[in-house]
């Protein structure tokens, strides 16, 4: 996949392993980033990407930083678009009590590339029945 660094000290996205899903991402900066508690910030990673059609980019959390320093995507799941040609901004929020602290260069999201359908939507008067219907809504309904 096609990449541009927008910025000099950008970090080229690597696999930390070779059965991973997602490619690291890291923050372009040359100076610690503060991240007070129930703040969101956009963090810069210096990259463009040329996804390809009927692929998009799914930018998740490292699970090291979630679960060490209470650091996430904001939007939980960031959604890059086949189309986008802009940079690549990390919306990060810390659900954390205290301040939290990203050191330059540090990684700070993974992204995944997967393909998609783009559906067609046509209004109706009826679906067609299930078993569940509209029962159970946020479960499957069991107790």
């Amino acid at each position: 996949m096609k990449f541009k660094k927008l910025r000099p000290d950008a970090k080229t996205p690597v696999y930390g392993s070779a059965a991973a899903a997602g490619a690291d991402l890291y923050v372009c900066s040359d100076h610690e980033i503060s991240i007070m508690p129930g703040e969101t910030v956009l963090l810069p990673t210096g990259l463009a990407v040329a996804i390809p059609d009927g692929y998009v980019g799914l930018i998740f959390a490292r699970s090291s930083l979630g679960t060490k320093k209470g650091l996430a995507p904001a939007n939980k799941v960031g959604v890059i678009d086949a189309d986008y040609r802009g940079e690549i901004l990390i919306s990060m929020h810390n659900h954390s009590p205290e301040k939290q602290t990203l050191a330059p260069y540090e990684r700070v999201a993974q992204m995944v590339i997967v393909p998609f359908l783009q559906a067609a939507y046509e209004e109706a008067e009826e679906l067609d029945n299930t078993t569940r219907g509209a029962g159970g809504f946020g479960s499957t309904g069991s107790v």
